[in-house]
C-alpha cells in the first residue's frame, strides 16, 4: 500500500488516478482520471494534469502547469493518445504539455533530467531526449524531435517536423525552421548554423581529439565548397569517430534541410 503522500485538502484527485509513494500535491491542483504519477514527485498549486498521462519518479512540477490537455490540432477527434514523462524533470510555471495524435504515432514523450522553464510549450507528437534545457517561452510545435543535452534559448519557436540533434544549442530569440545537426549552434531569425556548440562539447567530452575531429568535419560539411551530401557520404566511408559519424548520419537523413549560413571560417 502506498503511503506518505501529502495532498492538500483543496486538491481534487479523481477516482482512477494512480499515485506512487511520497508524493506532494499542493493547493487547488486538479488531477483527472487516467493519470499515473511516480514516487517522490511534487505537483504545484493550481496545476491541471489530465488525459492518458504517465509521469515518472522524482519530478518537480511547479504551479499553474497544464499537462495532458488535448492536442492543439484540428484533426484531433478524441482518440486515446498519450503523454509520457520520465524521471527527475523540473517543469516550471505555466508550461503546456500536450499528448500525441493518431497521425503522429499517438505519443508525446519527454525523457528524464530535463528542465522546462516557465511558459514552455511542448506540442503533440514531440519526442525529447534526456538532460535538455528549454528556457522561458521556448515553443516546440508538433512532431519535433530533440536529442539529449539540447539547449533551446528563451522566446525561440521551432517549426513543426524539425529535428534537433544531441548536444545542439539554439540561441534565444531565434526562429528555427530547419534541422540542426548534433553538436552544432544555431542562431537568428531565421536561425542559421553559427558553428559548433563548443562550450557544451568541452563540458561533456573530455577527449580533445573528439572535439578536434568534429571541428574538422564541420568545416568539411558546412564551410567547404563541396556538395554537402557528397561530403557526408565521403566522411561516412572514411571516418571512424563515433561523434563524426553521428553528425554525418544526421546530415544524410535530414528531412527539412540544414540551415546553412554564408561560409565563414570557424575559429
Amino acid at each position: 500500500m502506498k503511503t506518505n503522500n501529502k495532498i492538500h485538502p483543496s486538491a481534487i484527485i479523481e477516482d482512477g488516478v494512480i499515485l506512487g509513494n511520497n508524493i506532494n500535491i499542493d493547493a487547488y491542483a486538479i488531477i483527472k482520471n487516467g493519470v499515473k504519477i511516480g514516487d517522490n514527485t511534487s505537483i504545484g498549486a493550481y496545476s491541471l494534469i489530465q488525459g492518458n498521462t504517465t509521469i515518472g519518479k522524482n519530478n518537480e512540477i511547479f504551479s499553474h502547469t497544464s499537462i495532458g490537455s488535448i492536442p492543439q490540432d484540428l484533426k484531433y477527434a478524441g482518440e486515446d493518445v498519450k503523454l509520457i514523462i520520465g524521471d527527475f524533470n523540473k517543469i516550471r510555471e505555466f508550461t503546456l504539455l500536450n499528448p500525441g495524435t493518431e497521425e503522429g504515432g499517438g505519443k508525446t514523450i519527454i525523457g528524464s533530467k530535463n528542465l522546462l522553464m516557465g511558459y514552455v510549450h511542448v506540442a503533440h507528437d514531440v519526442i525529447i531526449g534526456d538532460s535538455c534545457i528549454f528556457a522561458n517561452a521556448a515553443t516546440l510545435a508538433g512532431h519535433i524531435t530533440c536529442g539529449d543535452y539540447v539547449v533551446v534559448g528563451g522566446l525561440t519557436p521551432i517549426h513543426q517536423f524539425c529535428s534537433v540533434g544531441s548536444h545542439a544549442m539554439i540561441a534565444g530569440a531565434s526562429a528555427l525552421a530547419q534541422d540542426v545537426p548534433p553538436f552544432c549552434l544555431a542562431e537568428g531569425n531565421r536561425a542559421k548554423l553559427r558553428g559548433l556548440n563548443l562550450n557544451g562539447l568541452r563540458r561533456r567530452f573530455k577527449n580533445k581529439e573528439d572535439i578536434s575531429l568534429l571541428k574538422k568535419a564541420y568545416k568539411q560539411l558546412f564551410i567547404s565548397s563541396q556538395c554537402l551530401q557528397d561530403t557526408a557520404h565521403e566522411l561516412k566511408q572514411t571516418s571512424e569517430n563515433a561523434l563524426v559519424l553521428e553528425l554525418v548520419e544526421f546530415v544524410l537523413n535530414t528531412k527539412r534541410g540544414i540551415p546553412l549560413k554564408q561560409k565563414t571560417l570557424e575559429k
